[in-house]
């Protein structure tokens, strides 16, 4: 061995198994999905309710990045107006989904640390 070289025993495996906790942490796709699921299924019950369509319009999903919670459309198309407000327009903020994802946290933060542990649990050699 070199002078400044280090070998480490089972190098490879420990780099393989990295790799794959990497990779697993790129693919968050079903932990975005439920969390965003929690959020969407508590975020009706703080919506502005006159005809219900807003409540009716929220939804979530979850892709390899992100969790997403959605409101509105093409038939609610107000629905930003409503989360975050319109001051040129005297309308004031009536949030709905922030609200949501900050008073379900204590339940969806496990589903990602249930699956970041789960990843690091396939560490060899750690």
């Amino acid at each position: 061995m070199g002078e400044g070289k280090v070998e480490v025993e089972g190098g490879r495996e420990l780099r393989k198994s990295l790799k794959g906790v990497e990779d697993g942490l790129k693919d968050l796709q079903a932990a975005h999905a439920a969390a965003a699921g929690i959020v969407a299924a508590a975020a009706p019950s703080y919506a502005p309710l006159l005809s219900g369509a807003l409540a009716g319009s929220i939804r979530g999903s979850g892709a390899k990045a992100a969790a997403t919670v959605r409101a509105g459309g093409a038939k609610v198309p107000y629905a930003g107006v409503q989360e975050y407000g319109w001051p040129a327009r005297n309308i004031p903020p009536q949030p709905f989904l922030r609200p949501a994802a900050t008073d379900t946290e204590s339940e969806w933060v496990p589903v990602y640390q249930a699956r970041v542990e789960e990843l690091l649990d396939k560490v060899q050699g750690a």
